[in-house]
């Protein structure tokens, strides 16, 4: 029979199979620790998040949730800054070493202006947009429905106590809840 580490008292079968302390206060105060959250899907119409534990870091470093769509991470436009010029002695050996001959400038050619079109008025003015994003009103939500403080949600989403309370207060008020 499997024991608790913390006071030594037998752990119902259930519970070893994932855990080794049992259900006491003092246990679980000592042992509990946080989930970590990862968002590695977040669009327009859904949102995917992980617990992140070993086997979420390896599939991540594997590349199993990088966008097919693209290539590489970033922009898919490539820079128009030219890369950065290395030292003739880095870049070759010194026995096939050539004089440098001086770089030309090339000048873009200039763009051509864009026809302008008029902007509507707007009808009425817009609304103020909230101070924080969606990912991180669901993930604020969550953690309160888990119970925790709104002190303890703001310093793992990088908030302030009263941005995350007002999330909360927002939610209750639309009845989410």
């Amino acid at each position: 029979m499997a024991q608790c580490i913390t006071c030594g008292s037998e752990l119902h079968p259930d519970r070893a199979k994932k855990y080794n302390y049992c259900m006491a206060p003092e246990c679980q105060e000592k042992n509990l620790k946080g989930l970590t959250m990862v968002a590695i899907g977040v669009n327009k119409s859904a949102e995917q998040y992980l617990i992140l534990d070993e086997q979420t870091k390896d599939e991540l470093a594997s590349g199993k949730f990088a966008d097919q769509r693209r290539g590489s991470f970033g922009t898919s436009v490539p820079s128009s800054s030219p890369p950065a010029a290395t030292p003739a002695s880095a870049a070759t050996p010194a026995s096939a070493a050539t004089p440098a001959t001086p770089a030309t400038a090339v000048t873009p050619a200039p763009a051509r202006p864009s026809p302008v079109r008029p902007r509507p008025a707007p009808s009425r003015p817009a609304a103020p947009r909230p101070a924080w994003t969606k990912s991180q009103e669901k993930l604020a939500l969550l953690y309160n429905e888990q119970g925790l403080r709104p002190e303890e949600i703001a310093q793992k989403l990088r908030l302030s106590t009263y941005t995350v309370t007002q999330i909360i207060l927002g939610s209750r008020n639309r009845g989410k809840l």
